[in-house]
């Protein structure tokens, strides 16, 4: 891999991660782009010698539901200044029985299960039909870094998982998470796309660092509360932070596709 040090790392927190501690913050910026203006402003910093630029999906404060984010303008925001890699930091819930509340994967694969959502860059005045390659959704390399900074860590996580990507704003019903269990998923979100899809069309680099924050629908007797939602970040959030510090000089490094 060759080094690209001019090249920062882009990190897009979700729900829980709307801000970075450790990041040291030597600009923030209030942008647009041509598909409008992006969730929050850009922070733009250094974390262990390397540069970033984060950016909170759902906005600072947290004010927008992930049907409504404009995920074309935050990933343009994010490749206008110069990010060609991206970690999406996501809340979800489990599925597998591996993937209880509070535990960190790094998922392998998805299912986009969305609606109605501007989901692609290639939509206005084309001179041609392009079909990107979305066979493996998420980089392979970063994955691996990501995996290594969580050992790196003493961190335990779940190198794999199938992501399924719902509308929301709602959860979902049990016998959806049934359906979605059948199709082979593994853990459930609303964000996963169409961020990492944009991203792929831009040719960046893009890895999903998801945190588990309950068990989905019907995997237990309870109900989902915010309560045990907001205790299971509080719980595993800083294990992402910790992940996400160690991982960016080798994030960085990484030469975009």
């Amino acid at each position: 891999m060759k080094r690209e040090t001019a090249a920062p790392v882009g990190i897009i927190g979700g729900t829980g991660l709307t801000t970075l501690s450790g990041l040291q913050i030597t600009g923030q910026r209030e942008v647009s782009t041509i598909w409008g203006t992006p969730s929050s402003c850009l922070s733009e910093g250094v974390i262990g010698g390397q540069k970033v630029v984060f950016l909170a999906r759902h906005g600072d404060p947290h004010r927008i539901p992930p049907h409504k984010v404009n995920y074309r303008a935050n990933v343009q925001a994010l490749y206008d200044a110069g990010v060609r890699t991206v970690v999406g930091v996501n809340a979800v819930g489990g599925i597998h029985q591996e993937m209880g509340p509070a535990r960190i994967v790094i998922p392998d694969q998805l299912i986009d299960y969305t609606w109605g959502r501007a989901s692609t860059f290639f939509e206005e005045d084309l001179t041609h039909t392009t079909h990107i390659d979305f066979t493996h959704p998420y980089s392979a390399e970063a994955r691996a870094i990501l995996v290594e900074g969580a050992r790196s860590a003493g961190l335990s996580v779940s190198d794999f998982g199938v992501y399924a990507a719902t509308q929301g704003p709602r959860l979902e019903t049990a016998a959806e998470i049934v359906r979605l269990e059948r199709d082979g998923c593994d853990l459930v979100g609303m964000t996963g796309m169409p961020e990492a899809v944009l991203a792929a069309e831009l040719g960046m680099n893009y890895v999903c660092l998801a945190l588990v924050v309950n068990w989905a629908a019907g995997k237990t007797d309870q109900i989902i509360t915010m309560a045990d939602i907001e205790a299971a970040i509080d719980e595993g959030m800083s294990g992402v932070r910790r992940i996400l510090e160690v991982s960016m000089a080798p994030l960085g490094a990484l030469t975009h596709p």
